[in-house]
């Protein structure tokens, strides 16, 4: 597998993240009460972060060959 490829990969992971961390926020916000919605909505934001380093790293390396 070529570098353009996993790199690809990689992105298509960190843009799933964001969009579970969208899920999850809206569900935490809208559907759950109480401690439950503090663990999901904790959760959805680790997603955010992980994800957006993803696509940080992803947008600044460059491009490969």
């Amino acid at each position: 597998m070529s570098q353009s490829m996993l790199k690809m990969w990689i992105s298509f992971a960190g843009i799933i993240l964001l969009l579970l961390a969208i899920g999850l926020i809206l569900l935490s916000r809208y559907k759950l009460k109480g401690w439950l919605a503090g663990i999901v909505t904790l959760l959805a934001y680790i997603c955010l972060i992980i994800g957006s380093i993803i696509i940080f790293y992803i947008v600044f390396s460059g491009p490969t060959m």
